[in-house]
């Protein structure tokens, strides 16, 4: 049986040398290589269009055009492509921007190399990532700015199966950041019927956590 074909990555960072060291770390693995490197927004924008990869590492801060930017232009052209977002610091408006771009995922630098491959091959299965610490604060900073307009990479509904009224009610919560305590004190019931729900939602959603069911409700329209 042939091998299936290596995820193909553009790493875009403006650092030399931690550009190098992603490079190597990911051309290390079977299963990915680097098909090409930016040094700026505008640069990643150009490889990205003549790669085709199927995903991009984006640095966030970068020279001419920062990285979120540089996501927007790319799905604007490339919806398909799998674009992980890299940064230094883990910033709330960075998450939240990087949702609205539309990136799949958020990861730090100094994360540990098993995560980072992790990441990427998550990401490359359709998994969406936003694991930073400021990730329920960043949904529900989302939630409330829900007048903008946030763009959707899914336009089908992945739900396995619909929502119940209160299911929606639950999953409304959880794109607030509230937690499963504060979520049965506003709707009146038991902690445990919470998180019945919210387990069903996941299910339902065919995700892990709970952020990644929020971002897929928030693409979808699913919240308000």
């Amino acid at each position: 049986m042939d091998k299936p074909a290596p995820i193909r990555i553009v790493l875009a960072e403006d650092q030399s040398i931690i550009r190098q060291g992603l490079s190597y770390i990911i051309n290390t693995q079977q299963d990915m290589t680097v098909v090409g490197e930016a040094v700026d927004g505008d640069e990643a924008i150009q490889t990205t269009m003549h790669m085709l990869p199927d995903l991009v590492l984006m640095d966030i801060r970068m020279p001419k055009r920062d990285g979120i930017e540089a996501t927007s232009a790319i799905l604007a052209t490339l919806p398909d492509t799998k674009i992980v977002l890299l940064t230094t610091f883990d910033i709330q408006e960075y998450v939240f921007k990087g949702i609205r771009a539309g990136a799949v995922g958020f990861l730090l630098k100094d994360a540990d190399t098993s995560v980072l491959l992790a990441g990427i091959r998550a990401a490359q299965q359709g998994a969406i990532m936003y694991h930073s610490h400021t990730s329920a604060q960043a949904l529900a900073e989302a939630m409330q700015a829900r007048h903008e307009n946030i763009p959707s990479q899914d336009q089908t509904n992945t739900l396995l199966e619909p929502l119940t009224e209160r299911e929606r009610e639950v999953l409304q919560q959880m794109a607030f950041g509230q937690r499963n305590q504060k979520i049965a004190h506003i709707l009146n019931v038991s902690e445990g019927t919470v998180k019945t729900h919210v387990h069903r939602i996941l299910q339902k959603f065919g995700v892990e956590d709970r952020t990644q069911a929020v971002v897929m409700a928030l693409r979808q329209r699913l919240v308000e």
